[in-house]
């Protein structure tokens, strides 16, 4: 498909500056641009690719201000990397074929409750009193358990194990091999120093708009629920322990773990391999760096931190500083002693 600046600027709510009639008919990194492609300029570290690129069409912010010319024509967009998004988006939803039936190779109980407009593929698995609403895919090969219940639009990727009474909202999407409802870690200690498995009775809710990245566990609540709320956005390989609470539009990068009872406020960012502790809670805002280690409650919204353990992120930095700087620290000082013990010694 081909469209014209003209064409783009309007989706966007874009000004072109350059030639409105260009065409483009493909996506690209400024970095790898390619005649015909349209791509984007977010982070000034790249800038200087813009004046190289051989991109048809560059989205820019509307305040560059130019260093050289620019052979390619320009849109000029208050946010860049929103305006790129939604094109995609839009992009996405014209050209995306979307599947729909049923297939005789499904095992679907006969209490489980299927909405219109549903795709089930091949050697999916809806179990006993499920209900699928309208409008939701599952992709071959996924299980959705007993009393579960997808809402609508949203769609399970293949190998997605959805256990029995969770509910997943509308409009989620959840990736290939990630697991909502496994049982909480949760294990009693004996005299004998065996550990007694204790039974997880709770479920996983995700609210409205929730992604779940590939090979996620999602822990079911040892008693009520552990929920993911709505907007929320969860990368690859990520741990939530029983009874966590992620708050809304929260977004976790991959491989951190966040455990057991904890409750995540919404907006936060966490990097990746970040991991948090139990029973602590972080409010509204925070920012919690990648591989920091959080132990204990974050009362401050908007608050950036570091480290293990975690700390005030300027803080950390000027640690990090201090720390590099020990080796010379020691020598000045095995230095100072020295002095220090001449001039003891008598005259």
């Amino acid at each position: 498909m081909k469209f014209s600046a003209k064409q783009v600027a309007a989706v966007i709510q874009g000004k072109v500056e350059g030639d409105e009639n260009a065409v483009i008919n493909d996506f690209s990194k400024i970095e790898e641009a390619h005649a015909g492609a349209l791509c984007f300029l977010s982070n000034l570290k790249y800038e200087h690719y813009l004046y190289t690129t051989k991109a048809a069409i560059v989205v820019v912010a509307e305040d560059l201000e130019l260093k050289e010319k620019v052979n390619a024509t320009l849109i000029r967009v208050a946010d860049p990397y929103s305006a790129f998004a939604s094109l995609l988006k839009t992009y996405e939803a014209m050209t995306k074929v979307v599947k729909s039936g049923i297939s005789e190779k499904a095992s679907i109980a006969e209490t489980a409750r299927i909405g219109e407009d549903v795709y089930i593929g091949d050697f999916v698995v809806i179990d006993e009193h499920a209900r699928i609403d309208g409008g939701s895919q599952i992709y071959p090969n996924t299980y959705v358990g007993q009393h579960a219940r997808v809402k609508s639009n949203s769609i399970l990727y293949s190998n997605v194990n959805v256990y029995s009474r969770c509910q997943i909202g509308n409009d989620c999407i959840i990736h290939s091999g990630s697991v909502i409802g496994s049982d909480g870690f949760g294990h009693a200690p004996q005299a004998d120093g065996s550990f007694e498995k204790i039974p997880q009775l709770g479920i996983v809710i995700l609210e409205d708009k929730v992604e779940i990245g590939a090979n996620c566990a999602i822990d079911r609540a040892t008693m009520g629920s552990t929920v993911i709320k709505a907007g929320a956005k969860l990368d690859n390989l990520i741990q939530v322990g029983h009874n966590a609470i992620i708050g809304e539009n929260t977004v976790i990068a991959a491989q951190a773990g966040i455990s057991g009872t904890t409750k995540i406020g919404k907006n936060n960012m966490i990097g990746g391999q970040a991991g948090i502790v139990g029973h602590i809670s972080t409010a509204a805002g925070v920012k919690i760096q990648a591989q920091s280690g959080v132990g204990k409650t974050v009362l401050q919204e908007n608050k950036s931190i570091s480290g293990t353990p975690a700390d005030e992120y300027r803080n950390t930095l000027k640690s990090q500083v201090i720390f590099r700087k020990l080796p010379e620290m020691a020598k000045k000082i095995e230095a100072l002693e020295k002095k220090l013990d001449e001039l003891k010694k008598p005259s």
